[in-house]
């Protein structure tokens, strides 16, 4: 059997070695599997496994593939239609729906030859940075497992941290991608909006975007490759670069002009000192680097921004409790979800279609203006996370007495990544130091609207200076 080690290799490496013949797809699968049997009951990170078809799909991989992912494994975010497989958001009200039809991400990720050994786990209706639905266990930090590995994409991060899989699919409404990544250690981009196809079921939205979870700049970049473009009927779509993103990593970003902003997005928040003194050491960094680094202070902090993003947020939400509603048959009740959950739905059916439209607007105007201050930058730099990850348990979507207490103090705790889905410029998340609670420290880097290449030119940059890769959560 494969070392354990080739887990944390990067997967265009694993797929070099397929393709070379010195390793079978098969041995690769089996070793991930392995892995997930063994760590697994310790982490929940996954809703379904299926070995039987995935070592299937890896029989079906010979030498010379040409395909760039040919038989690496891969986990799916249980949020996206994979064929033949439970799509559950993690709600009861889906029950063990099974489509028929892979998402557009999915299907560009498998034409690249990924092989998915399984589905893993999120918060009921991806609303919390933290992945603990009543339908499945808490998953568990790999770096601690008494915190929270972050959510929405919680199951993905975890299966990566704890070298389950290689690399794992995500997604990003309000920080999704890249609480996760801040959490466990790993790299995490929200893509321009519009650059990643969200068909067949959408032809756009607002604020989501599809993604990865990686240990690598690098890889990132060769996965947006993979998943960016036009799909026949999207109704809007990111520019497509001039050249491959992966070609961004290995190029000089030259001399940037680069903000530093530590006030947080949410006037309640308060930044814990590991994230400011990350902040500090990274504009640092950056310097030494050649760049010029200047604090500034974004408008971001204005009192209409936060419900104006909760009204977008929360009607996206309630669209996708519908769609479980119209899964099961039936119209959703309050039983069939959690309190959270239900006062989302229940605020959002109480909109009229005029407020929707007006609360866009409003906020569409307020990112204009955003994004109009903080052109003069070429990036801006900002903590990852305000807090610490949570323990398990500390925000609680079943509290009948506040239902939304948890939804709000989730904020305070991320109040640094939803901005992004709002104004849907690119973000990238970075792991850069660590603390003396043993839970790694992130620190994030805003471009410019369809600044992928260049944010991902610097994020390497950061990283070559400040490798993270070769660390591993203590489970692992």
């Amino acid at each position: 059997m494969p070392d354990a080690d080739l887990m944390f290799r990067p997967a265009d490496e694993l797929a070099a070695l397929v393709r070379a013949g010195e390793l079978r797809s098969r041995e690769l699968v089996e070793l991930s599997l392995r892995r997930i049997e063994e760590l697994d009951p310790q982490l929940d990170a996954f809703v379904d496994v299926d070995g039987e078809r995935a070592l299937a799909d890896a029989d079906a991989v010979a030498p010379g593939d040409p395909r760039p992912f040919a038989g690496v494994p891969i986990a799916i975010k249980n949020n996206r239609a994979v064929a033949g497989w439970r799509c559950t958001l993690a709600c009861d009200l889906m029950g063990d729906f099974t489509p028929d039809y892979d998402h557009h991400a999915v299907a560009r990720l498998k034409q690249a030859g990924f092989v998915v050994v399984g589905t893993t786990n999120l918060p009921e209706y991806g609303i919390l940075p933290v992945s603990e639905p009543r339908r499945f266990p808490a998953t568990r930090n790999p770096w601690n497992r008494e915190r929270t590995p972050g959510g929405s994409s919680g199951g993905s991060a975890a299966a990566v941290a704890a070298g389950m899989v290689p690399i794992a699919h995500a997604n990003d409404g309000g920080g999704s991608t890249r609480i996760p990544a801040a959490c466990t250690g790993l790299v995490g981009l929200k893509p321009q909006r519009g650059r990643i196809s969200l068909g067949p079921e959408l032809g756009d939205h607002a604020l989501v975007q599809d993604g990865v979870l990686t240990r690598t700049v690098a890889e990132t970049a060769r996965l947006l490759d993979v998943m960016a473009g036009y799909h026949v009927g999207d109704a809007t779509w990111a520019p497509p670069p001039a050249r491959p993103f992966a070609t961004a990593v290995d190029r000089d970003p030259g001399r940037l002009r680069i903000g530093v902003a530590v006030n947080p997005p949410l006037p309640d928040a308060a930044v814990e000192p590991l994230g400011l003194a990350a902040v500090a050491d990274a504009a640092r960094l950056l310097e030494e680097l050649g760049h010029d680094v200047v604090e500034i202070e974004p408008s971001w902090t204005s009192p209409t921004l936060p419900p104006l993003f909760y009204t977008g947020f929360q009607t996206a939400i309630s669209l996708q409790i519908a769609f479980s509603g119209m899964i099961a048959g039936r119209e959703p009740a309050r039983e069939d979800m959690q309190a959270m959950s239900w006062a989302i739905f229940e605020r959002a059916r109480a909109l009229s279609a005029l407020e929707l439209a007006g609360a866009g607007a409003q906020l569409q105007a307020l990112m204009r203006a955003l994004l109009a201050e903080l052109d003069p930058y070429d990036a801006v730099l900002t903590p990852g996370l305000a807090q610490r990850p949570p323990a398990i348990g500390a925000l609680d979507p079943d509290d009948d007495d506040d239902p939304l207490a948890a939804f709000y103090e989730s904020g305070r705790f991320t109040p640094f990544t939803a901005g992004m889905n709002g104004s849907g410029q690119p973000a990238l998340m970075l792991p850069f130091a660590h603390g003396e609670d043993g839970l790694p420290v992130a620190v994030q880097l805003v471009g410019r609207p369809a600044s992928e290449e260049l944010l991902l030119s610097l994020g390497a940059q950061v990283e070559r200076a400040r490798p993270w890769s070769d660390r591993r959560a203590p489970i692992a």
